[in-house]
């Protein structure tokens, strides 16, 4: 093939990003070693929402191509979520100040500069840091994003997964992790042993390892990051009243001692955003951008589960109006499902010091599409400041490859002044909201009979109920076979049995018609209701056709062992209505929002 000159492969990068529609400036092409600032390389706005990947070496400029994208993004009235680990990103909130080095820079891309700050909210993991406290509670947060925090293996995933179904069941509301530790010491206790044993697939020893695990995570202080008020995810979307995008910046100075933490939180959000948001279709521009860095954290010894919820977050939630950047120093720390749904690609410089760097090199050049450049020596020679950049166009083709030195930040790059961040949070709007943590009664209360510790402004809630029971009259096998009939789509091949004679007492039990509107009788958190008083009641005996292991094993038995190995593999394999509200979610997330 004919080498083009320098001015064909000119004219082939202003080509390819001339687009109309609004568009994020990133830079100007470099060709044959020389800058031209008549060629600039532009993202669409619309195209925002197709995600994209920022990879490079530390130190090659990754946090201020973060920067300055948000900064336009803001500009643009789309509201942009950060996860700011060095404390670097909180400058947005400062205007910066102009010197000949960045003027000279500016011009020679062709960049109009002028300092500038921006709308900011700073958030904190719990209160750990400068920021509006950030919590979740232990059900919305779900099993298996919990399981990835505790490190569990798939078996005690599974098996934490039946802990959950149970206190949905039951109404047993997993508010903070004492409640979710209080729940499984009931279910090993002598009194919870028969509901023990209808949960098939959790055995004592399992459970026992999963208590150990909650103690763990009290001991480190992780209990602060599970509690009320919960955040609510729609405050991502926000715009200023000058209608400029608000820029959410998480703040993480804790990040070295609790990175799994860290990586499962942001995808709760992500999760948690995929479940309230109503589909969008195709948008001028997104409705958020997320900006999902030290993304090797997200994916490091993931279990299947985790992989495959991720995957299907990210396919589907660009159909909802947000992008997703993914943030890390190769492509390779983005397993192949996920990256082959990144379209914007934004490649800072690599090293190739060993021969696991240059591995990673040739299989970085591999995902790009053919180009003018040598990529494998592009890639090894850029400086600070500059990319291998392709993106999507408005007709959903890929732009041409090209090597560009980036726009510089109109706000501060390092981090603002700890009082302006600390008046920024004392003045925001979500302080008094989440400010203060509260404990509300839950299952840790219903299952101790202890008050809730006064912590806060505590919302009406239920009184503290016996431990439960499961209510006189439930047929095992009808709900079996109705469970069964939904799943596989064809009448049960169970045998009816005689109906179970509804009990006397009309009182609602726990899983019973109040508690019961979803088909599994999930408890509204919201609800409040107290009980009368009323006389004990004498356990009646086990109806004799009941099979041992109770609901949970019988049906087990019937399908093959299916939920006996967790509930996330069911559903996955069988894309019913039941199976996904078995998962409460793509990461077995239910928010309360969602279950009012």
């Amino acid at each position: 093939m004919a080498t083009k000159t320098t001015a064909e492969k000119l004219a082939t990068i202003q080509k390819g990003y001339t687009l109309e529609g609004a568009t994020i400036e990133l830079g100007a092409a470099i060709v044959d070693g020389e800058l031209h600032k008549d060629a600039p390389v532009r993202l669409p706005l619309a195209m925002m929402n197709r995600h994209g990947l920022v990879a490079g070496a530390t130190g090659t400029g990754k946090t201020v191509t973060l920067h300055m994208m948000a900064e336009q993004l803001s500009t643009a009235g789309v509201p942009v979520f950060l996860a700011d680990i060095k404390g670097d990103l909180s400058g947005l909130a400062t205007a910066a100040v102009g010197s000949d080095k960045l003027t000279a820079r500016t011009q020679s891309i062709g960049q109009p500069w002028q300092g500038k700050a921006f709308p900011v909210e700073f958030l904190a993991l719990g209160g750990d840091g400068n920021g509006v406290p950030v919590r979740a509670t232990v059900t919305s947060f779900g099993p298996i994003l919990l399981s990835r925090i505790m490190e569990l293996n798939d078996t005690q995933e599974s098996s934490l997964q039946l802990v959950f179904y149970f206190a949905d069941k039951y109404g047993l509301e997993l508010i903070d992790l004492k409640d979710l530790r209080a729940v499984i010491q009931f279910l090993t206790s002598d009194e919870g042993k028969d509901k023990l044993e209808e949960l098939g697939g959790l055995s004592k020893a399992t459970a026992g390892v999963i208590l150990r695990e909650i103690v763990t995570l009290e001991a480190q202080g992780l209990e602060k990051f599970f509690g009320e008020p919960e955040f609510d995810t729609a405050e991502l979307l926000r715009t200023a009243p000058d209608g400029r995008g608000v820029v959410t910046c998480l703040e993480l100075p804790t990040l070295q001692t609790k990175p799994m933490l860290f990586s499962t939180f942001l995808m709760w959000l992500l999760a948690d955003l995929f479940e309230d948001l109503p589909e969008a279709g195709d948008l001028d521009k997104p409705k958020l951008v997320f900006f999902l860095d030290e993304a090797h954290l997200l994916f490091n010894g993931a279990s299947k589960a985790f992989l495959d919820a991720i995957t299907t977050t990210v396919r589907l939630i660009r159909s909802k109006g947000v992008g997703i950047f993914f943030v890390t120093q190769t492509p390779k720390d983005v397993p192949a499902d996920v990256l082959g749904q990144l379209a914007n690609r934004v490649q800072h410089a690599l090293r190739a010091f060993t021969p696991e760097d240059a591995k990673a090199l040739k299989a970085t050049v591999s995902t790009f599409p053919l180009s003018d450049y040598d990529l494998e020596e592009t890639l090894t020679s850029a400086g600070i400041g500059e990319a291998v950049i392709t993106v999507m166009n408005e007709k959903g083709a890929p732009t041409p490859v090209a090597l560009t030195r980036l726009r510089a930040p109109e706000s501060l790059m390092g981090p603002s002044d700890e009082a302006l961040v600390r008046s920024t949070v004392a003045g925001s709007a979500l302080l008094g909201k989440y400010g203060t943590a509260v404990d509300n009664p839950s299952a840790y209360e219903k299952l101790t009979g202890k008050a809730a510790a006064p912590t806060g402004p505590a919302a009406g809630a239920p009184a503290a109920a016996d431990a439960p029971v499961a209510p006189a009259g439930y047929d095992v096998d009808a709900e079996a076979r109705r469970i069964e009939e939904e799943i596989l789509g064809r009448p049960s091949s169970r045998p009816a049995q005689a109906p179970v004679p509804a009990p006397q007492d009309p009182e609602p039990q726990y899983g019973g018609p109040e508690y019961g509107e979803a088909e599994y009788g999930e408890a509204p958190a919201s609800r409040s209701r107290a009980k009368a008083p009323r006389a004990p009641r004498t356990r009646q005996p086990r109806e004799p056709q009941a099979q041992p292991g109770g609901m949970m094993g019988d049906l087990g038995g019937v399908l093959g062992g299916a939920l006996g190995g967790g509930l996330k593999s069911m559903a996955r394999s069988m894309g019913t209505q039941l199976g996904r509200e078995l998962l409460r979610g793509v990461f077995g997330t239910s928010s309360r929002r969602r279950r009012r």
